[in-house]
């Protein structure tokens, strides 16, 4: 059974990017767009993830939007509350800035700067704690795709939530799978394995939670704007995670556009 009446979430990721008054270009010409044809919320919910930097001045300037788009934070700190940690930016900080969205688990993340189980598990308890909304993010490696594992190593990121996630919390969390092979280097699955993977995690969101039909589940890696129609019509895929594009207002818009108008 597929997700099919989930509104579908397009999300930028505009990771380490750009410079200051690029963003407010970036978000001014998003906001023309939406303006110029716009795409309502319960077609499609839109939002994006600046840098730390930028984020509250990207919140403010989408206060006068004709159309809602979120803000969302690309990481949060292991540690809760305030206190003494140089650097650190915790779940409510974000919540007192009315930041309400967060992402966790992104493969740079785990890959780079080595948040292992322990240290993701511990940002979701802290963001679900303090009520934001997490965007979790799994995926496998090319290697763990070609020897078979792909989907055992997915699902097994699913299940490292179990832990710290209360039943009721499960309706705080979007997922976004992201095939690490396909981030960044202009190669993207193809809909059909994005459309079977989606399924495994829906059916093992199943066996973990009540609102497993009712999860959005993102796909992410290298999604385009000429991608982006045939995974919004794949059924367990329900908006994408964005990289590269989201830096172009038009492309992004298209591929919001192009969630917003599949029927499912």
């Amino acid at each position: 059974m597929s997700g099919s009446a989930i509104i579908p979430w397009v999300v930028g990721n505009w990771k380490m990017n750009p410079m200051q008054s690029d963003s407010q270009q970036l978000i001014q010409s998003l906001k023309q767009q939406l303006h110029t044809a716009p795409i309502s919320a319960q077609q499609c919910r839109i939002a994006v993830a600046p840098t730390a930097l930028a984020l509250l001045n990207v919140q403010q300037q989408l206060k006068d939007s004709a159309v809602e788009i979120s803000t969302v934070a690309q990481d949060l700190s292991r540690v809760a509350g305030t206190g003494a940690y140089t650097g650190e930016v915790s779940a409510e900080l974000l919540k007192d800035s009315a930041v309400d969205y967060v992402l966790i688990g992104h493969s740079e993340r785990r890959e780079i700067f080595g948040d292992d189980v322990k240290i993701i598990t511990e940002k979701v308890k802290n963001a679900l704690n303090a009520n934001l909304t997490v965007i979790y993010c799994v995926g496998e490696s090319l290697a763990q795709r070609e020897s078979g594992d792909a989907e055992q190593v997915v699902l097994q990121q699913i299940c490292d939530l179990a832990n710290v996630v209360s039943a009721d919390q499960w309706q705080q969390i979007m997922i976004a799978y992201e095939p690490i092979w396909a981030i960044g280097t202009g190669k993207t699955a193809s809909p059909e394995d994005a459309q079977a993977m989606h399924e495994k995690i829906r059916a093992g969101l199943t066996q973990l939670t009540q609102y497993g039909q009712k999860m959005a589940i993102l796909y992410g890696g290298s999604v385009k704007a000429d991608n982006a129609v045939a995974l919004a019509a794949c059924p367990d895929i329900n908006g994408a995670l964005v990289g590269g594009a989201a830096l172009n207002a038009e492309s992004f818009y298209q591929i919001a556009q192009a969630f917003a108008q599949v029927e499912k």
